[in-house]
């Protein structure tokens, strides 16, 4: 699985015009899962996640986590993190899971945060979404789950 994490003053997201979500101070992931993904991938994720001391102490240091500092988590689907754009100008995203694949494991990370007592709102799988956000930093992190997989670079401890 794929996810930019971007900690955030706020952020919320809407479908047709109408806001289906909204947080304050916390982390806004961009959540993609990649074809072979597993639950165990995704669980380690949201461990890596929920733990990741991001947030500034009163020294000014990146020392705190979401817990820490009461935040919370949108989680919004994102596809088009698979893109290959490599060849041609038209990316393919033949690496992204398949949507049933996809929906279960963009959730299952979701349900993992929020199990972790985090306060988790959701972006809508397969919509059209406007995303808005105030990025606090600006302070953006790429983590790929594949970093210990056999074929990539995958989790570890």
């Amino acid at each position: 699985m794929i996810v930019v994490a971007q900690r955030v003053a706020e952020a919320a997201v809407e479908v047709q015009g109408r806001e289906l979500a909204r947080i304050g101070r916390g982390l806004c992931l961009l959540a993609c899962a990649v074809a072979g993904d597993t639950p165990a991938e995704v669980d380690w994720l949201a461990g890596k996640l929920a733990d990741l001391r991001v947030f500034e102490d009163a020294d000014g240091r990146t020392n705190l986590s979401l817990a820490d500092v009461g935040g919370a988590l949108l989680v919004v689907p994102q596809f088009t993190l698979a893109a290959d754009w490599r060849r041609g100008r038209r990316p393919s995203f033949t690496a992204a899971a398949p949507p049933d694949q996809a929906r279960a494991l963009v959730e299952r990370l979701a349900a993992a945060l929020a199990a972790r007592g985090l306060p988790v709102q959701r972006g809508a799988f397969g919509a059209a979404m406007r995303l808005a956000l105030v990025n606090d930093g600006p302070f953006t992190l790429l983590l790929d789950s594949r970093a210990g997989r056999a074929d990539g670079p995958g989790p570890s401890t």
